[in-house]
């Protein structure tokens, strides 16, 4: 057993945990009511598993794993989760990192942004020790293949596009990461508006409570992956005792100190193919902005 010591490798291994991918996503049939939790990776999901979670139950922090309360579709099958059965409370909720053409219809869908330089800084540390060898591959070079090469899977670009352009859509509620650290308790009760939980002042405090940063990283184990860690184990191959926790320090603009200025100037590049030329917003953080004032209009 051992991790990863090239890109490609990394990416040969990952590819094993999702197996019956596929399979679950044709055979999902969501409820009207059911909640999709559907950003890209690292930009904020396992934080709004833990704010739906808490607000639908008061607090509830009674499980092994995020995916008991808040199963990810992609990985049910093989985790033995019964993506039709009821859940602790309503509405259900579920986690993907599917573009708008991906999840299933049907349903509410709840999405956060994250700053592309950020989301892919995020990923490299969170796969490092776990399934990569630390030392091993450069952020550099693994930052560079997981963004830059837009026939890989999954590609953020195309994932960001497909959810911009269901910003009208009144069953899509889109906000950022960015929002998120500088404004929690706003973003929660606008989530508790969004998914119907009639939520009062306490409620509001309470849920706000448990998805600080601050008490998620005290109680890190629901969020560290133990099931899929003791997966991987098995079907990757990959050592135990890894770290895969979630919860870090989620500063904003991390990119700055661990990127070179090519890699940067690479990034607004390809933005400005893509989501500027599309969607008219010259850098992410007028999306950030304008999707910010969309919710609080003077």
């Amino acid at each position: 057993m051992r991790r990863a010591v090239t890109y490609d490798e990394f990416v040969e291994r990952l590819s094993l945990l999702f197996r019956s991918e596929e399979e679950a996503y044709r055979a999902f049939q969501p409820r009207p009511t059911d909640v999709i939790i559907a950003p890209f990776a690292k930009c904020g999901t396992t934080w709004l598993q833990q704010i739906v979670h808490s607000l639908r139950t008061g607090g509830d922090m009674d499980f092994e794993d995020i995916y008991e309360v808040v199963p990810w579709i992609d990985v049910a099958l093989d985790l033995g989760i019964d993506l039709d059965a009821d859940q602790r409370a309503n509405p259900r909720a579920f986690k993907s990192h599917g573009s708008w053409d991906e999840v299933p219809r049907g349903c509410r869908y709840l999405v956060s942004f994250r700053d592309p330089r950020d989301a892919a800084v995020s990923l490299f540390r969170f796969m490092e020790g776990w399934f990569i060898e630390p030392g091993t591959i450069p952020i550099g070079e693994f930052v560079e293949r997981r963004s830059f090469d837009r026939e890989a899977e999954p590609d953020y670009w195309r994932h960001l596009a497909s959810w911009l352009s269901q910003r009208d859509n009144p069953d899509v509620h889109l906000l950022t990461f960015e929002e998120m650290k500088q404004d929690l308790r706003g973003v929660v009760e606008r989530i508790a508006a969004f998914i119907g939980v009639d939520a009062d002042d306490a409620l509001l405090d309470l849920a706000t409570q448990r998805s600080s940063f601050e008490f998620m990283s005290a109680n890190k184990g629901p969020f560290s992956d133990p099931w899929l860690r003791s997966r991987a184990e098995v079907v990757a191959a990959i050592p135990p005792n890894g770290d895969s926790a979630k919860v870090r320090d989620g500063k904003v603009g991390d990119h700055r100190r661990e990127l070179s200025s090519q890699t940067l100037e690479r990034f607004d590049e390809i933005w400005a193919e893509t989501i500027g030329a599309e969607f008219g917003y010259p850098t992410y953080q007028h999306l950030v902005i304008d999707l910010r004032e969309s919710k609080h209009p003077l």
